[in-house]
């Protein structure tokens, strides 16, 4: 049996925002905020499709500093489902966002920043999303992320 790194588990941002953070995740991308072990720490796990895939750890009272974005991660990334819908969501929220087609057609990818400055990157199989060209639109006139 060969060796493999496998599929991605989950990533973690350390906020002094958490109530926001949480509800970004919640709200904007349609995760569930769910079963979190009992550390001695706050924090909260976020959820999609039974999974707990975003870990926040609560730093607002401690002395660790706020990074004022991702750092040295430029972006995080999701395969995703309903390309059109979460466009219309993201658009009633008034968050700004990407919306692009991988030069070849075959990746439609919508980027939206939370609230801590990390890059989501929802990318959707344009085969499985009942078309051959997704729009390219670019959604920055609805409101500050």
């Amino acid at each position: 049996m060969g060796m493999s790194v496998g599929v991605l588990d989950h990533f973690n941002i350390r906020t002094r925002k958490l109530a926001e953070t949480v509800r970004f995740y919640e709200d904007v991308l349609g995760l569930e905020k769910g079963a979190r072990p009992n550390f001695a720490f706050p924090g909260a796990w976020m959820y999609s499709e039974g999974k707990p895939v975003v870990h926040l750890v609560d730093i607002a009272a401690t002395d660790e500093l706020q990074k004022p974005d991702s750092g040295v991660v430029h972006h995080v990334a999701f395969v995703s489902r309903g390309f059109a819908g979460m466009k219309d969501r993201l658009a009633s929220k008034g968050m700004a966002f990407d919306a692009r087609q991988v030069p070849g057609g075959d990746l439609w990818q919508i980027f939206v920043n939370d609230p801590n400055g990390v890059t989501i990157e929802l990318n959707y199989e344009a085969a499985k999303e009942g078309g051959v060209a997704a729009p390219v639109e670019r959604r920055d006139d609805v409101g500050a992320m």
